[in-house]
């Protein structure tokens, strides 16, 4: 079974829209951080946005003022809203928790932004 499962991947043009989503599995417990990475070919995977429990963000300064990260702390999920959308946003996302003893990573979910 699946620890994190991701959704909401997809083509989109430039400056368009999608919201990605991933939930944990109920059995992760005491989740500290949830986050976004994301890897574009050739490149190193890089962090695009955290969350932490009590709702402190961090983001990439590649995307402040266009991406906002939120959670659900009763259902563990976590979603991306990813507005403005630019070509250099093509990447395989990833969702990351961090809980007390183990880190899990999603499966990725790929963003591809092109007209």
């Amino acid at each position: 079974q699946a620890q994190l499962v991701e959704s909401g991947g997809g083509l989109v043009q430039p400056g368009g829209s999608l919201r990605l989503s991933c939930a944990a599995s109920t059995t992760i417990f005491s989740i500290r951080v949830m986050a976004w990475y994301r890897q574009a070919p050739g490149k190193e995977r890089e962090l695009v946005a955290g969350i932490t429990g009590d709702g402190n963000t961090n983001y990439a300064n590649s995307v402040k003022g266009r991406f906002s990260i939120s959670r659900d702390n009763a259902k563990n999920t976590v979603a991306l809203q990813m507005n403005s959308l630019k070509p250099e946003d093509t990447a395989v996302y990833y969702c990351y928790v961090q809980a007390s003893f183990v880190n899990y990573w999603g499966q990725g979910t790929q963003v591809t932004v092109s007209s």
